[in-house]
């Protein structure tokens, strides 16, 4: 399948059977981490022991899918992409959306025809709902009602998302404590969810965990895993981790600052200039253009940096809270001396790669 394809549904929800046939090694992390530095290294480091390339990388990001999206996704550069085949990038226009199963099946595919070359998939991202969907399957949510949606925005509109997210509440408070008051988008859905099924978002989740990122989770929600030894050895996960919430705030402030310095601005003007994206598509919302069209709005551009600032850290701190829902990762901290980050990170993977069964190009 190449960068401008992609799927649909995720088989993996259709049967019971725990199957461990090694897939593809995934390198999780929060922004910001060093994902792709490490995985650009650990991709280099393979060709030049075999002697030819011996790596493809899928994308796990549920931003990195949109053309035009370059800045605030710290999207890989060209450059990159060129020594290195990457997947699932660029792969939508900002108006179209993406789901959780649609990745999961994606990736799949993806990884049985990169197998298939000999080589070895490395799933790189921060999307932690798309690495669950992947390694544990999916069960389908109810799906979209656009009659309940319909109501939901008039009573939004007369009353207010905070008044919304306050009735959320009282039917899936799990749901509701790790939402924003004003975050629209998932109150809506959660609340919609509710009303079709009589039952709560939380609860189909399953262990109602503090939910992920910026990818809405849209047509399913993750299943609880029986069997977390065969999924490690089928998609064996490393996580890049820091010890100081202070490095990873710091670190992530001044990525925010040079994205500003870079022209997300002018990216986001350039979005708006076309004339069919909206504030709501999840495309819109991901972090850093969601702030930065806000202020373009309200005129305010002082509170770019803040706002996206402090939306980032949030991010941060809900893909760590994913992870530590993963107990069989392994874990290298991310935040030593960037030596012995890369030469930890290496020998992980490739311990990784080793105990999947993957042993070079065929």
């Amino acid at each position: 399948m190449s960068n401008t394809e992609r799927g649909g549904r995720d088989d993996a929800a259709d049967g019971d059977a725990v199957d461990d046939t090694p897939s593809g090694l995934c390198l999780a992390g929060p922004t910001g981490a060093g994902k792709t530095a490490l995985a650009m290294a650990f991709a280099r480091a393979l060709a030049k022991a075999h002697g030819e390339p011996a790596v493809e990388i899928i994308s796990v990001d549920s931003a990195l899918v949109y053309r035009g999206m370059d800045i605030g996704t710290a999207k890989p550069s060209a450059a990159e992409r060129a020594e290195v085949p990457h997947h699932l990038i660029d792969i939508l226009d900002p108006r179209e959306a993406y789901s959780a199963a649609a990745f999961a099946a994606d990736a799949k595919q993806l990884a049985a025809e990169i197998r298939a070359r000999g080589r070895l998939p490395l799933l790189v991202g921060g999307t932690m709902l798309y690495f669950k969907a992947l390694r544990e399957g999916m069960h389908a949510l109810p799906a979209a009602d656009a009659a309940v949606r319909a109501a939901l925005d008039a009573e939004a509109a007369a009353r207010g998302w905070p008044a919304l997210h306050a009735e959320l509440a009282q039917v899936d408070p799990v749901t509701a404590r790790r939402l924003a008051p004003a975050d629209a988008q998932r109150i809506q859905r959660a609340l919609e969810v509710w009303r079709v099924s009589g039952r709560p978002l939380s609860a189909w989740h399953g262990d109602g965990g503090d939910g992920g990122d910026d990818s809405d989770g849209g047509d399913a929600a993750p299943r609880t895993p029986r069997n977390a030894a065969a999924m490690q050895r089928r998609w064996p996960l490393v996580s890049l981790e820091p010890r100081s919430r202070a490095w990873l705030h710091e670190r992530l402030a001044l990525r925010f600052r040079q994205m500003l310095e870079a022209g997300l601005v002018d990216e986001v003007k350039a979005l708006r200039a076309r004339g069919d994206l909206h504030a709501a598509l999840p495309s819109m919302r991901c972090v850093g253009y969601r702030q930065v069209w806000a202020a373009l709005d309200s005129g305010r551009l002082g509170d770019i940096a803040p706002t996206g600032i402090a939306a980032t850290r949030q991010l941060a701190k809900r893909q760590l809270t994913w992870l530590r829902s993963m107990p069989e990762r392994q874990v290298v901290a991310c935040d030593e001396p960037e030596a012995a980050v890369l030469a930890q990170g290496l020998a992980a993977l490739r311990g990784a790669a080793e105990s999947a069964g993957w042993r070079g190009p065929s």
